[in-house]
């Protein structure tokens, strides 16, 4: 039974009533009277300064909510400035730090100003302390029984303080409360934003508590109340396990995490911080043209990761699509996701770049009715030596377009040289080195995608596992015969048994989409083969390519192999041959081990991380660095780069069949427990077990520049992450025992990876070295794995000749007529055969702004000054700094092995030097630098 005593009192204190929960509010002898109802409960009274949870024994009474798929905590608030009823306490300042926007509108400025003088008088934000202590459940003079909620007190911010620093962004308030003397220390509070427009909260610091000031990092955007009603909740800097939370803030935390997760239903709006689940059916656009249809991905047919969901309409042409959004109007993602405003003008000037780098080649192909291809190598050295000039017969041309005259009107205002690209890293040092078949090679180990080659071990001929039925005899042309000719009398047997043979393999993957992607207009492709040898002197190199297209009713299929040769015949072919492979190599690592690998399973990580690991968990306050802005990115991904008839569709092979091939491999190669990069290198046989090296295994190649940086990343992430465990989960059961944690693991599986929840493989969740490599595995594949695959692009994408997109031509042969135009003119055959002008510079312009680090990177090792009060540990501060001075010293020696001349494949004459996992970098396009997260 609940029991509920009334005292007169001859006092009326000043309440506020919160929360939108039906409630009747009554003035009787003196007191001022708030009660509210829910199904099932008694009726409690509550005056002063009380926020309660009622609850019946362990099980709090709750009502459902509009936006909880769960139910949600109903609470009965009353709250004044200061306790009326004469007990005395202590006097408290929290300071309250808002942040502004940079650059504002002129009426977005008089609204600051109005902001301004709502806040002075009080009436902007409320807050209110909630006490890590359990409301005894007797104030003033009115008696409860069975609360389950802390103390609390509320105060409206005043007036401001003097700025601290002299940004002219960042303003303080002040808000002061008297609490009682056993009111325990707050560990939550609660924030009212009055205003009619959302406020940017970056901290609550609370003065006046006997342990000194008391920190609340929040960093967030804060609601107006006219959007929701509910408060936020905002969490000291305190880390709890679940079972270690204190009492008064329990039912907080529930309550947090069910505002987070939502019911899965209604379209999203701007100002929700909800996280959820969705298939990727938002791809295609076939209301607009049919051409533009895709397949949904996340089904039995085409597995796939799940994205946050947006709940927009489905297409009227198809309802299992989900309508789409278009740029400039932006794809929903939860509130705190989007970009700051420093990174979202540094993604503004690289669209304005890409308008820029675009332009030229656009009109161009839009004054000839025709797309331009490249007719010389001077063409491609015009873009970094000369950049753009129009003549003014041109720009009359031009004028009489009206839409392209008003464009180039505002674009010439910037000056008469509209353009002039970086040169990129690959021909920097030297201009010829793309040419040769040891950089070829090189870059499997050192380049932007070192992540496909593997140790060749079996036995010849080679056998794909493709059904025969369908695609051919299985045997590869790659015979033993012919690899043996290339191994300068070394057997077969011998080069296997010395780990000297390895493959670069896109048979299998590629050749089932090879008869629709040839379908496809300018679009001609192989599926590909490349055997690399490893010689004496450790140098590698390219011995022979198998190039295959499957039968077809009119075509019985082929494989063709092709070796360097030594006549000018032979070295062309062999040229284009390297050409279609490096234009495979470019569409796998863009679909599969960029987007796929890291961008898309991510993005599943981080929704379960905000649905299920409270603010307060010490694991998402671990990984919580590691989630920054990538839900944004996919978002602007999902809207013009991977959708249907974006940028990779426009400039990759694969073309519309890009996401079904991303899908195939996630399908037919896709393990979490091989995303480790240990476990990955073992896999590939790139690496043996072994455990006297520090991470267990042993590299074949040693100059393999990827992996040996990229083991010293991981060790470092490894030993600071299992220090990080080894605190919070000090006994045995810990692991087991944390039902946020479960929940978390299993929603990944069950729900974010929906498509593989039953696959053996997962691994299990019940010690702490469980949890430490699952952990470590998805800060490296945030980190270090997407360092090393994105922030080269440019460097290495940005000549298209080193690295094509795609291909237009099959290799002539010499019963075909295009034979002779190409004995006549290689050259020219070769470039026709590369992306066009537009195609070149769109495709440029994509991976510019994908390699670009924005001002406001945060690095691996580095703590943001926004982020300084993470946590208030003393020995986990003491880990973070040793796990940044461990990163430091990697910096070091990771200089120091691109000055051994020893190691051929990162240092030598006109040879970049690796630097894509050094951990820092300063910003724009500088081909080195490890984020925290996939933050571009």
């Amino acid at each position: 039974m609940y029991a509920v005593k009334q005292v007169y009192s001859p006092f009326k204190p000043e309440l506020t009533f919160r929360r939108s929960t039906p409630a009747s509010r009554t003035w009787k002898h003196g007191i001022f009277w708030q009660t509210r109802v829910p199904s099932g409960s008694k009726v409690i009274c509550t005056p002063g300064s009380i926020r309660a949870v009622i609850s019946n024994g362990d099980k709090a009474l709750e009502q459902p909510n509009k936006e909880a798929d769960n139910r949600k905590v109903n609470r009965t608030v009353v709250s004044s400035t200061s306790d009326k009823f004469g007990r005395g306490g202590i006097d408290v300042k929290a300071v309250i730090t808002i942040r502004k926007k940079m650059k504002e509108k002129i009426n977005e400025k008089i609204e600051d100003q109005w902001e301004y003088f709502i806040n002075g008088i009080g009436r902007g934000i409320s807050i209110q302390l909630i006490s890590e202590e359990i409301d005894p459940g007797v104030y003033g003079f009115v008696v409860l029984a069975e609360t389950n909620s802390g103390k609390s007190v509320r105060a409206f911010v005043r007036g401001w303080l003097p700025k601290p620093s002299n940004n002219e962004h960042i303003f303080e308030y002040a808000a002061d409360f008297t609490v009682p003397f056993d009111f325990g220390n707050p560990g939550a509070i609660l924030v009212s934003n009055l205003h009619g427009k959302e406020v940017y909260l970056m901290e609550i610091v609370v003065h006046g508590f006997d342990e000194g000031p008391i920190y609340f990092p929040a960093n967030t955007w804060i609601h107006s109340c006219k959007d929701n009603p509910d408060d936020r909740i905002i969490f000291k800097n305190q880390a709890y396990l679940p079972s270690q939370t204190p009492p008064g803030i329990k039912d907080l935390r529930r309550e947090d995490l069910l505002s987070l997760r939502g019911n899965g239903k209604g379209k999203r709006k701007s100002h929700d911080r909800i996280y959820d689940y969705a298939l990727y059916n938002d791809l295609g656009n076939p209301d607009k043209d049919e051409e533009l249809a895709r397949p949904v991905l996340g089904c039995e047919k085409w597995p796939y990761p799940r994205r946050c969901r947006t709940g927009r309409s489905p297409t009227k042409k198809d309802p299992n699509c989900e309508t789409r959004v278009e740029k400039p109007h932006p794809v929903y993602v939860p509130r705190d996701e989007t970009f700051e405003e420093i990174k979202q003008n540094t993604f503004s000037t690289g669209r304005l770049k890409a308008l820029l780098h675009n332009l030229i080649p656009a009109i161009s192909a839009t004054l000839s009715s025709s797309d331009i291809p490249f007719t010389c190598f001077s063409d491609i050295d015009k873009l970094y030596n000369d950049g753009f000039v129009l003549k003014s017969d041109e720009l009359n041309e031009i004028a009489q377009n009206p839409f392209l005259g008003n464009l180039m009107k505002q674009v010439l205002s910037v000056g008469e040289r509209l353009l002039k690209y970086e040169t990129p890293i690959v021909i920097k040092r030297d201009r010829f080195a793309w040419l040769r078949d040891s950089e070829f090679a090189r870059q499997t180990l050192a380049g932007v995608n070192p992540v496909n080659i593997e140790i060749l071990k079996v036995e010849f001929p080679i056998l794909s596992k493709l059904d025969p039925a369908v695609y051919g005899p299985p045997e590869s042309a790659l015979t033993k015969r012919l690899i043996e000719q290339e191994l300068n009398g070394m057997s077969v047997e011998k080069a296997t048994e010395e780990n000297r043979l390895f493959i670069l393999d896109h048979h299998d993957m590629l050749l089932p989409f090879m008869e629709k992607m040839n379908s496809l207009p300018g679009r001609k492709a192989y599926a590909s083969r490349t055997v690399f040898f490893h010689d004496r002197a450790n140098m590698l190199r390219p011995i022979a390519i198998e190039l295959s297209l499957p039968p077809s009713p009119s075509s019985p299929g082929e494989k063709r192999v092709y070796t360097h040769g030594h006549d000018a015949t032979t070295h062309w072919i062999w040229k284009l041959a390297k050409a279609h492979v490096c234009s495979n190599d470019a569409g796998v690592h863009q679909l599969v081990n960029h987007w796929l690998r890291t961008h898309a399973c991510m993005e599943t990580y981080i929704i379960a991380t905000h649905r299920q690991l409270s603010a307060m968990h010490p694991i998402y306050k671990l990984l919580h660095p590691h989630m920054r802005y990538t839900l944004e990115i996919n978002a602007i991904a999902r809207q013009s780069l991977i959708n249907g008839g974006g940028i990779i569709e426009t400039c990759f092979s694969p073309g519309k069949y890009s996401m079904e091939i991303s899908s195939a491999a996630y399908q037919n190669m896709w393990r979490f427990d091989m995303e480790a990069l240990p476990a990955d290198l073992v896999r590939r046989g790139m690496a043996v077990e072994d455990p006297s090296m520090p991470c267990g295994v042993r590299l074949v190649i040693e100059d393999y520049p990827y992996a040996s940086d990229g083991l010293l990343i991981w060790s470092a992430i490894k030993e600071h992450v299992e220090s990080y465990v080894d605190h919070f989960y000090s006994e045995p059961n810990f692991v087991k025992s944390d039902i946020e944690l479960q929940a978390w693991w299993d929603e990944i599986k069950n729900k974010g990876h929906f498509d593989k929840r039953s696959e053996p493989w997962w691994p299990k969740l019940n010690t702490k070295e469980d949890l430490s490599g699952i952990l470590t595995t998805i800060i490296w594949i945030a980190s270090g794995q997407h360092a090393a695959i994105n922030f080269g692009q440019y460097p290495f994408g940005g000549y298209v000749p080193n690295r094509p997109t795609l291909m237009r031509k099959l290799i002539p042969l010499e019963n075909e007529h295009d034979y002779e135009k190409f004995i006549r003119n290689p050259q020219l055959t070769f470039l026709s055969s590369l992306p066009t002008q537009l195609q070149a510079t769109k495709v440029m312009a994509t991976q510019d702004t994908l390699s670009t680090h924005s001002p406001d990177e945060e690095y691996l090792g580095q703590v943001s000054h926004l982020h300084s009060h993470w946590i208030n540990d003393h020995h986990i501060v003491e880990l973070f700094n040793r796990f940044s001075a461990r990163l430091e010293e990697i910096e070091g020696m990771i200089h120091l092995r691109n000055k051994d001349v020893r190691l051929k494949n990162r240092s030598g004459a006109g040879v970049p030097p690796y630097e894509l996992l050094l951990p820092t970098s300063g910003p724009g396009v500088t081909g080195r630098g490890i984020p925290n997260s996939i933050s571009i």
